[in-house]
């Protein structure tokens, strides 16, 4: 059964204290907070391969006249707004940047800390996450709300590419061969990625953009290979689009002289 995560906190500089889960907070969920502005991410999908930790920005805007606790967060979360599943992550949460202090009305910055190593993540965390934001009252009270705000959360991808022969006689055959790999977040390798769609495509000695050539379907172990006529010299590339749990990717480009 899938586990309720929870996320850690930094709020105005304290540390960092991970927490693998979360229960429900105590107290009561109040009203008189409203969260808005919530952008994460800057609205991209969060891209995330098999090691390195991903560090995602967010903003947001909190107005209440209720006394609070620092520790203001945003989150992704899914299912129940209470008793859903939270991405794991640890938040480091500015302080208020007083907008209007009669109001109430404060901006604050945050950073979510996404480490694919942590025990807590895994494969299943792909896909559409909502967004909470949650702050702490007075009496140990509590008031979380949904922000509207969806997040993707997508594995990387990696393709590589090799045009041969190089050089290549003009008429002659050239083989552009590759392969596309997904992030494992299970077992922290990339794996080859079956059946994708991928674009094959090419830039003109001179040019300044590629032009899809033809489209490939990956083997079953995520490679790809296509033939087709050398007709003058330029750089090859592959492309992954992406899809909705894994995001896209561009081969480097592999120049190949024509004569």
């Amino acid at each position: 059964m899938r586990r309720t995560i929870g996320s850690a906190l930094v709020a105005g500089g304290a540390a960092i204290a991970f927490t693998a889960m979360s229960a429900v907070p105590a107290g009561a969920a109040e009203g008189g907070v409203a969260f808005s502005r919530v952008t994460v991410n800057g609205g991209k999908p969060i891209v995330i391969g098999t090691k390195g930790e991903v560090v995602v920005h967010a903003t947001y805007r909190m107005t209440t006249k209720l006394r609070y606790d620092p520790g203001v967060v945003v989150y992704p979360y899914r299912g129940g707004l209470e008793s859903g599943d939270r991405l794991w992550n640890a938040i480091d949460s500015s302080n208020c940047k007083v907008v209007n202090r009669a109001q109430g009305i404060c901006d604050f910055e945050e950073w979510l800390y996404i480490d694919p190593r942590h025990l807590d993540f895994g494969n299943e965390d792909a896909g559409m996450w909502k967004t909470a934001g949650r702050v702490w009252l007075a009496g140990d009270a509590y008031d979380i709300d949904d922000v509207k705000v969806p997040v993707q959360v997508k594995r990387a991808t990696l393709v590589t590419v090799n045009a041969s022969p190089e050089p290549v006689g003009k008429g002659r055959t050239l083989t552009v061969t590759g392969k596309v790999t997904r992030a494992n977040w299970d077992t922290h390798t990339y794996q080859g990625y079956a059946g994708r769609t991928v674009s094959l495509q090419f830039k003109a000695a001179g040019a300044k953009a590629y032009t899809t050539v033809r489209k490939v379907k990956s083997s079953r172990t995520g490679t790809l290979r296509t033939t087709l006529k050398a007709t003058r010299s330029g750089t090859w590339r592959w492309v992954y689009h992406g899809n909705s749990t894994s995001g896209a990717r561009a081969s480097a480009g592999d120049y190949v002289a024509v004569r």
